[in-house]
């Protein structure tokens, strides 16, 4: 078991700077083609054709890949109202519930976009000035939701097997701290 243990941590500890990597490089290039497409056309008078297409891919890339570090590090969007007032017990149950049904939305809508990606990969679509495969471009959708689906369902695991209430594996709730 502990072989196993250990498997999943290193796999775990490499997804989590593979995710780092993507969303750094996908602020960066998003960075860089606004203000490089900005002081080009205060230059020339003209635009880079292919920023909007580069731009859209890497805010694509950030969104998706996002919910799965958003998850890990339990830095997602909430709506802890009712969560925050509860007592004890329920805090307990809705932290096991919600990041059940979240996990089961995630793996929905990425089964959905499995589909859509498929269609398109069929469709053989490229984009207007790259030429790029448009698929290629929408398949962080289903991955992060797929991984953000897994992150949800560990936040879950957590909550189950510990006394604390955790918001993800490394973030216990304010109340627990």
């Amino acid at each position: 078991m502990g072989k196993i243990m250990k498997f999943f941590g290193m796999l775990d500890a490499g997804l989590h700077t593979l995710e780092k990597f993507i969303l750094k490089w996908a602020i960066i290039v998003i960075s860089v083609m606004t203000f490089g497409n900005v002081v080009y056309r205060m230059i020339t008078g003209s635009s880079w054709h292919f920023a909007a297409e580069i731009s859209r891919l890497s805010v694509i890339v950030a969104s998706f890949i996002g919910i799965s570090y958003a998850a890990r590090k339990g830095r997602h969007i909430s709506m802890s109202a009712f969560f925050d007032l509860s007592p004890r017990p329920v805090k307990k149950t809705l932290a096991i519930i919600i990041p059940f049904v979240t996990a089961i939305v995630l793996f929905a809508v990425g089964y959905f976009a499995t589909l859509y990606v498929y269609g398109i990969y069929e469709t053989g679509r490229t984009t207007a000035a790259l030429q790029f495969p448009f698929w290629l471009m929408v398949a962080a959708i289903p991955i992060g939701c797929f991984l953000g689906g897994l992150q949800f369902l560990r936040n879950m695991w957590m909550n189950i097997i510990h006394k604390e209430i955790y918001l993800a594996q490394d973030k216990k709730d304010y109340d627990e701290q």
